[in-house]
């Protein structure tokens, strides 16, 4: 480009300039330009329009990109506070179980005072050779010891029968649930001389999460709705101990071979902190 030619362009770029600014400078209303320029006010009013317009949408998007990322900040900001406040709420309730559990314990060692209560969390559900077995976070360490002749009742934080400890290694114990096909326990109605019978777990009912009343006596009165608690004869399980509820009591030829179905108190589905019941 030769010097002839670029002194043009520059004299187009200065002249586009200041004609700009005019326009910018005679739009104010009052301003010395504005008077001045107002025989060309008509002439000139649509291009000013149209620069005022610009620079007005180019303020407008500009503040709005601005907001819409203080938004962003602000609503990025709710989220770790949402977040946080979930959080606490989440420990608040874990703490709030964990008193009931605290409280639940300390009455249970009230009412079973010959006993030393061991709490423990729930691990896994195993299955196996065993189906349906717990294992729990205390072991032979907590001064668990399982035998053929030596076992522990194990309960909830209600005190409501949820098995018995089938072994235990250092660390752990592994729970035989009262559904549990190889479980039983002597029973007795939960009334002044109330009849004693037999709960155990049935392979065809624990799916449905029932068990089996059996060995009723002849002379006893089995209804529905009877609570069944522990008989505590054999010295495995202590007296009292809720076991559940009978919900069906089955046609049977005979009085001695009598049936009913039993409904279990706990809920072995959510039991997540267990109490076994050593004897001193």
């Amino acid at each position: 480009m030769s010097r002839n030619e670029r002194s043009r362009v520059y004299l187009v770029v200065i002249v586009t300039i200041g004609l700009i600014a005019l326009i910018l400078l005679s739009s104010f209303p009052g301003s010395p330009l504005n008077q001045l320029t107002s025989p060309f006010s008509i002439v000139l009013e649509p291009v000013q329009k149209v620069v005022l317009n610009f620079a007005n949408g180019v303020q407008t998007g500009a503040m709005s990109i601005f907001k819409g990322v203080q938004i962003r900040r602000e609503n990025e900001q709710l989220l770790l506070e949402n977040a946080k406040l979930r959080n606490e709420v989440a420990q608040l309730a874990a703490a709030g179980r964990q008193y009931d559990e605290l409280k639940s314990a300390l009455k249970l060692k009230d009412t079973y005072d010959r006993y030393e209560i061991i709490g423990g969390r729930l691990m896994t559900r195993e299955i196996g050779e065993w189906f349906d077995v717990f294992r729990i976070d205390i072991g032979s360490q907590d001064g668990l010891k399982v035998t053929e002749t030596l076992s522990y009742a194990v309960v909830d934080a209600q005190s409501r029968l949820v098995g018995r400890v089938l072994s235990t290694d250092m660390t752990s114990a592994k729970i035989l649930p009262v559904l549990h096909e190889g479980f039983s326990v002597s029973g007795k109605l939960n009334s002044v001389n109330g009849a004693l019978l037999r709960v155990r777990g049935d392979y065809d009912l624990k799916n449905d999460g029932y068990c089996i009343v059996d060995q009723i006596p002849m002379t006893a009165s089995l209804h529905e709705g009877d609570v069944i608690v522990s008989s505590g004869l054999g010295g495995l399980f202590p007296a009292g101990i809720e076991i559940g509820k009978i919900i069906e009591i089955r046609n049977a030829s005979s009085l001695l071979n009598r049936q009913a179905v039993l409904q279990p108190s706990v809920d072995l589905q959510n039991v997540s902190v267990v109490f076994v019941m050593k004897g001193q």
